[in-house]
């Protein structure tokens, strides 16, 4: 049975889509069967990170609506042959999802899969409420500044009261921080939250720190996942989230200021 994890933020723009798209493709990599599942109805966006906009037929809503199956809604990804996308409409209302709909497309899923990765609208409306309802996982992307921390506080407060798990009374959703754009620079010249602030103000573990690089919207835009780069920082940081993901321990890089070699500071490279 599929574990299922929400990829969530309480503001937008934190890197959420991206997240989602690295964090699936990793666990592919890994061997994993994965699902991942746009939950953005009407701001479609994961699969142009997939890379594999062209190729959606149908999608999410479709499914729910039983005007297609589960299986012709897949898209299968053109370089892992176990990973999977089912992409959010971007004609439809948000409120064509529904609890019964969502439940039976993810049970659906759970089946096939040895995870299902949500990418969830940011806040708490209707779309990000749903994605986080049925989670056994929660991966919070936030950016090391004070108004991503504190939407993301409210969005955790909402899946320790709203949850499924919360409603049954069983034991929580395992959440966990992911900090996207974080530079330990700019963080000592005061202009950002340091990890120990995050970890302070939220009080989770940190799964990963994704350095501030101009690599990550450039892969976006080239629909390839950053994680596939694996000599760009960015892409190594992922790969350590989806390994501590899985129970492995890795060191926390990126975290401090890069040491200039003595090339470096005599010739300014």
């Amino acid at each position: 049975m599929a574990e299922i994890i929400v990829v969530t933020s309480g503001k937008g723009g934190v890197g959420k889509t991206t997240t989602s798209a690295s964090i699936a493709t990793g666990l592919a990599q890994r061997g994993k069967r994965v699902a991942v599942v746009d939950f953005d109805v009407g701001l479609r966006n994961l699969d142009l990170i997939m890379g594999c906009e062209r190729r959606v037929v149908y999608d999410f809503v479709n499914v729910i609506q039983g005007e297609c199956t589960l299986k012709q809604a897949l898209i299968k990804d053109k370089r892992h042959e176990n990973l999977f996308i089912l992409a959010a409409s971007q004609t439809r209302d948000k409120d064509a999802l529904t609890v019964e709909g969502v439940e039976k497309v993810l049970n659906e899923l759970k089946n096939d899969f040895d995870y299902v990765v949500c990418d969830s609208p940011a806040g708490i409306e209707r779309g990000a409420h749903l994605a986080m309802y049925f989670a056994d996982r929660a991966i919070v992307v936030v950016n090391p500044e004070v108004s991503s921390v504190r939407d993301s506080d409210r969005v955790l407060g909402i899946m320790a009261s709203k949850s499924r798990r919360a409603e049954q009374g069983s034991e929580g959703i395992s959440e966990h921080l992911l900090v996207t754009r974080y530079s330990p620079k700019r963080v000592a010249e005061g202009d950002m939250l340091s990890i120990a602030d995050i970890e302070e103000i939220l009080g989770l573990p940190i799964l990963g720190i994704i350095p501030e690089s101009e690599l990550v919207l450039q892969s976006s835009n080239a629909g390839v996942p950053v994680i596939l780069d694996d000599k760009a920082p960015a892409g190594q940081a992922y790969a350590d989230a989806v390994a501590r993901l899985l129970g492995e321990e890795r060191p926390m890089r990126f975290v401090e200021i890069e040491k200039q070699g003595l090339i470096k500071r005599l010739f300014g490279g």
